[in-house]
């Protein structure tokens, strides 16, 4: 029997919807019960604050490219990841969602944020919207063994039978001359700003090294 490949998820590879709409992979949610990833934050090109969640099911990256089982029009409707709040808008008493048409809200007050209007310099301030349970990793998270620092997350590798996270990948810095490595999930003692191994850094030098390049592995 062929084992089924692993998948290698990389924080700001470019993704592709099936009509040619293009975003950046922002960051990968995790469930943090299940160690699985649910979601991909795909942040569209050119368009900050208007990351959306796209599931894990509608994601193909079998092929090494990331490519979203969904149009431009049906990406702007999942549900957001970020939304971009302005405050003491004129004729408001809260804060106000500053949003274009056609892209689905995060509820709350709406106003057409790239249309002219009262809006001069608004105090506006873009703030992440988390799912209950998930962690979000992105691309620079610190790794740190249990005597220290060690690198920066650059990928998760899964396992496409149940989206289980199997290894971290990351990019060390200067400590053995060496430029990537994958860590076993199972040496994640934490996971969530900063992932915490129950590892030494020796115990890491000690892995083989990986090909963070390689989108998938077999």
């Amino acid at each position: 029997m062929v084992a089924m490949a692993e998948i290698t998820l990389v924080l700001g590879s470019e993704a592709s919807c099936a009509d040619g709409f293009r975003g950046e992979v922002r960051c990968l949610v995790i469930d943090r019960k299940a160690r699985a990833v649910t979601h991909l934050v795909v942040e569209p090109t050119g368009r900050a604050g208007l990351a959306r969640l796209v599931p894990l099911e509608l994601v193909d990256a079998t092929t090494g490219d990331i490519r979203l089982r969904c149009t431009e029009t049906e990406f702007k409707n999942l549900g957001p990841a970020e939304e971009t709040l302005a405050e003491f808008v004129p004729g408001y008493n809260v804060p106000v969602q500053l949003l274009p048409p056609d892209w689905k809200d995060a509820g709350g007050t709406v106003m057409d944020g790239s249309a002219p209007g009262p809006l001069r310099t608004p105090e506006k301030e873009t703030i992440d919207i988390g799912l209950p349970g998930k962690v979000e990793e992105r691309r620079g998270d610190h790794v740190h063994a249990t005597d220290g620092d060690i690198g920066q997350v650059q990928a998760l590798r899964i396992d496409p039978r149940n989206h289980q996270v199997t290894h971290v990948l990351l990019k060390e810095g200067h400590l053995w001359g060496r430029k990537e490595v994958a860590i076993p999930f199972d040496k994640v003692a934490d996971f969530d700003d900063v992932i915490q191994l129950n590892i030494t850094k020796q115990q890491v030098k000690d892995l083989p090294p990986a090909d963070i390049d390689s989108h998938s592995t077999t």
